[in-house]
């Protein structure tokens, strides 16, 4: 190690300033490199060079743990220093060989030769590490080009680096911050591609790193909007909103979003947080907004109307907004026409008077190619076109669970009405009715179908009869009705702009199941929202890897894109020379064809690198 000046130039006053850096040499190939330990400072107490280099010999020997044979007569001050700056380079992670080992780096390309005799009896395999993932979502950040927007807000180089590799490992390993360190430190290779130790990371930066995300949240949304739509050629002409809630693990005590309410994954017995999600019909994310556990699908579109502006692109007119039956309140609808939207959703409410435009229904095809008969009708409610839509496998499955409901519903009723005729049985009429609320509640599905009569004698049931009634308006199996405020009279055309309502519930598919953000195990609403969006953010990765790869035909899960290129691994294979110098070769295994395949769809690299090796002479 050495100590080197550098000169720093103040521009408002010219003056020139000198400061130092410790270095150390390493070699590649036939060429000598310098790089840099640590910055060092002024140095106002060091007088001479002969200090300097006493200096930087006591920090290399603190560094290097070396055995102490020859006691240096090194002045206090420079000691002092020394021990000083060697603690703080340690602190920071820096490893260092003993000075008798001193190496030779050389970082070989592909096609490089380099003969050796070595004992294949020495030769081991260690520090194995996957690689494959790690490397692939790299390059999409590169490509979406997070780490420059980063840098952009004046972030430094190292906090840069730690955000990327935590992006990386929620997207590949999405855990908890201690079960991500323990990944990062004992499994992955993430580190090594930033040329980071795994031991400068630690969980404490990862929370600290997701909340410094979330504050820069409506920046990163709008960036990746951009960036994503400039990737693919997006417009934004129509825009998705839709809402699922995520459940607690915990008491919650104190939290402000945690909130019992009906839970989607129908775990009432947890706190609920809810999450709310703006997607284009790519399934890429343009807004997203977390809101306490219990509130409603039609109180939220309000607040999200406000930011839709910033948050989409498109250029001639606002885009047409696809909602689930939950949101499409009256109130909301109004509020979408008074804002100058276009929307196509599912109707709440079923029409009594109607009639069909057309005689014969016009036959069309889901994704899963099974058959769709729709035809236009004529209502004077609302003031929108309705498209009545008639579903063959809909209409099957809804029979099957209503003749499944029907069933139970109906001999809970007749236990009840065999209790009436029964020595001991209850009867009650207060009692008979509570027993009947709790079937009704019981199966809401199978009790609209029917008309209950109890016969009362005092305070007496004595019998209980039933019967199957017919609804008004559209009741039957498979039916539903789409409503658009779109003057279109094209059937096929708003189908398919309803139908992309199945792509933001393969945004929440993979949120949740493959970057698992849930349950959640944060205790404090600041963690818990750094939390989410971490995972909304780390779905830009996922899905920018998906929509390029389905364009080439390739349409595997991400969890099995995961599985594939963890089969790319890196290692260090040593071993001894017929010198006595022993060999370290940090190699990065040679990619399946399954991985090749993935890697050519991208566009990307097939390696981060293709050999380091080092040489030390044996201890």
């Amino acid at each position: 190690m050495f100590i080197k000046t550098a000169d720093k130039k103040d521009k408002n006053t010219g003056k020139v300033y000198h400061y130092y850096k410790l270095c150390e040499s390493y070699r590649i190939g036939n060429k000598i490199r310098h790089r840099t330990i640590h910055i060092l400072g002024k140095l106002d107490e060091i007088q001479s060079d002969k200090e300097k280099k006493m200096l930087a010999d006591r920090i290399e020997h603190y560094l290097s743990g070396a055995q102490e044979i020859f006691v240096m007569d090194v002045p206090e001050h420079v000691e002092k220093l020394a021990r000083h700056f060697s603690e703080r380079i340690q602190h920071q992670g820096f490893s260092y060989k003993n000075e008798w080992q001193e190496k030779e780096q050389v970082v070989a390309k592909k096609g490089d030769e380099d003969f050796q005799e070595v004992d294949l009896q020495s030769i081991e395999m260690e520090d194995v590490r996957e690689v494959g993932a790690e490397w692939l979502c790299k390059q999409t950040l590169e490509e979406l080009g997070v780490g420059d927007f980063l840098r952009s807000l004046n972030w430094s180089e190292r906090q840069v680096e730690t955000a990327l590799i935590q992006l990386i490992s929620r997207a590949v390993y999405p855990a908890s911050e201690r079960k991500t360190i323990l990944w990062i430190k004992e499994n992955s290779a993430v580190s090594e591609l930033f040329n980071r130790q795994p031991d400068t990371i630690d969980r404490f930066k990862l929370y600290q790193m997701s909340r410094m995300f979330y504050k820069e949240k409506e920046g990163l949304e709008k960036h990746l909007s951009e960036k994503t739509n400039e990737l693919f050629d997006l417009e934004d002409k129509i825009i998705l909103y839709d809402l699922t809630n995520m459940y607690f693990e915990g008491r919650k005590a104190g939290s402000e979003l945690a909130r019992y309410g009906r839970s989607k994954q129908k775990r009432s017995d947890a706190c609920l947080v809810t999450l709310a999600l703006v997607v284009n019909v790519d399934g890429f994310v343009k807004y997203s907004h977390i809101y306490r556990g219990n509130i409603a699908d039609c109180k939220t579109l309000k607040n999200t109307l406000a930011d839709l502006n910033r948050s989409t692109s498109y250029s001639e007119r606002e885009p047409i907004v696809v909602i689930d039956a939950g949101i499409a309140s009256e109130d909301n609808l109004k509020l979408l026409r008074s804002e100058g939207y276009s929307y196509v959703c599912v109707s709440r409410s079923r029409l009594k008077d109607y009639q069909f435009c057309e005689t014969e229904e016009v036959h069309l095809e889901d994704k899963q190619g099974n058959p769709i008969d729709v035809r236009w009708i004529e209502s004077e409610e609302g003031g929108d076109q309705y498209l009545h839509v008639h579903s063959q496998m809909k209409a099957v499955k809804e029979s099957s669970m209503n003749d499944h409901f029907s069933e139970h519903y109906e001999e809970e009723l007749n236990n009840v009405a065999l209790t009436l005729h029964k020595k001991g049985g209850i009867k009650k009429y207060g009692k008979v009715m509570e027993r009947l609320g709790r079937i009704k509640e019981r199966y809401p599905a199978a009790n609209k179908h029917y008309e209950i009569e109890v016969e009362k004698k005092g305070d007496l049931a004595v019998n209980l009869q039933w019967k199957r009634k017919t609804l008004s308006g559209l009741s039957g199996e498979g039916e539903y009705l789409l409503r658009t405020s779109l003057e279109q009279k094209d059937k096929k055309l708003v189908w398919d702009i309803y139908n992309t309502i199945r792509n933001i519930e393969e945004v929440f598919r993979v949120l949740k199941m493959d970057l698992e953000l849930r349950p959640d195990f944060h205790q404090k609403d600041k963690n818990t929202m750094a939390h989410l969006f971490l995972g909304v953010l780390a779905y830009s990765i996922v899905n920018t890897v998906r929509r390029k790869l389905k364009k080439q035909g390739i349409h595997d899960s991400w969890s099995n894109l995961i599985r594939i290129m963890n089969t790319q691994k890196t290692g260090t294979i040593s071993m001894k020379q017929r010198e006595g110098k022993k060999v370290h070769i940090r190699i990065c295994s040679k990619p399946r064809m399954e991985v090749q395949k993935i890697y050519k769809a991208m566009g990307y690299e097939m390696m981060p690198f293709y050999r380091k090796k080092f040489v030390f002479p044996e201890s």
